[in-house]
Order: C-alpha cells, then sequence, then structure tokens
C-alpha cells in the first residue's frame, strides 16, 4: 500500500505534557477525517517528535481538495494551539553528528557549513514527497543532492564537484 503523504516540520520541541496533547489532537482530526462526507482510511506518525506525517490510503478513498483544505486548517489550529510554527516551508530538518533532529531555517545553512557544524553529506529531510513509498527511498537525502547545494562552496565542500 503506497499512502499519500503530508509532511510538516515542528519549529520546536514538544514537552512531554504538550506531546501527549498534540498527540491527542492529531488521532482525533485523523479519525475524524473525511472527503465529501467519506471518512478518509487515515493516520499519522510524530517522527521523532519534531516530523509530523499524515498518511491516507487512497485505495479506498482519495483526499480532495476540500479535505485537504481541512488538514491545512487542523495544521493552523495545532501552531496556533502550540506556538509554533509548522507550515513554514523554509524550515529545514536534518540529522546532526548525534544522529538527531535539527530544526533551523534555510536561511541558516551557509553559516552552518561554514563553520563546518554541518557540510554536504549532512542528511536533509525532503518534507516535498507525497508518497510513503519515497519516505524509505528519498525523504533523507545528502546535502549536497538538494536545493541547498547551492550554500555549498569550494571552502566548505571535501568533494569535487
Amino acid at each position: 500500500m503506497d499512502e499519500r503523504i503530508w509532511i510538516y516540520t515542528l519549529s520546536k520541541e514538544l514537552s512531554n505534557e504538550q506531546l501527549v496533547d498534540f498527540k491527542n489532537r492529531c488521532q482525533n482530526f485523523v479519525s475524524t477525517w473525511t472527503a465529501h462526507d467519506v471518512s478518509l482510511d487515515a493516520f499519522f506518525e510524530l517522527y521523532e517528535n519534531r516530523l509530523l506525517i499524515f498518511k491516507v490510503n487512497e485505495d479506498k478513498y482519495n483526499a480532495s481538495g476540500c479535505s485537504i483544505d481541512k488538514q491545512v486548517r487542523f495544521v493552523k489550529e495545532l501552531e496556533q494551539a502550540f506556538s509554533f510554527e509548522l507550515l513554514n516551508r523554509l524550515l529545514v530538518s536534518y540529522l546532526n553528528a548525534e544522529n538527531k533532529i535539527e530544526v533551523v531555517k534555510a536561511s541558516q545553512i551557509k553559516e552552518l557549513l561554514d563553520s563546518k557544524i554541518i557540510n554536504e553529506y549532512t542528511l536533509v529531510f525532503n518534507n516535498t514527497i507525497t508518497q510513503s513509498s519515497d519516505l524509505v527511498a528519498n525523504w533523507k537525502q545528502p546535502l549536497h543532492k538538494t536545493y541547498l547545494a547551492k550554500h555549498i562552496n569550494r571552502e566548505n565542500a571535501s568533494f569535487k564537484s
């Protein structure tokens, strides 16, 4: 089964208490999520408590424009309730040296490269993927294979292009 997915980056970490509330709200949403009054076969995952993934099995019923609008409204409600960003597509999530997810603004990438905090091989999450099958093959990509490669220069690169 290859589900349709949407991925959102949490701009900040949540406390344990907030995580429980956040997950409960997400579970309530997916259990009542509909398209044209038909229940969607939907679920969510909170990957490493930093990346929210909504999944819909479209073999049963497709997510429509209206149902996607409901999802965006729900995500905006989460932003308000928890005072953080989820819809900011300029947030970049990557794996640090300890294999922990870090979240920064895209504008900080050059500075992180220059200071050697990250490099061209740092794994960056490609949150634009839309199919669950891509979570394995295309979700985590070396920085030099992403749109962020434009920030790599000779001083901070350890490979020759």
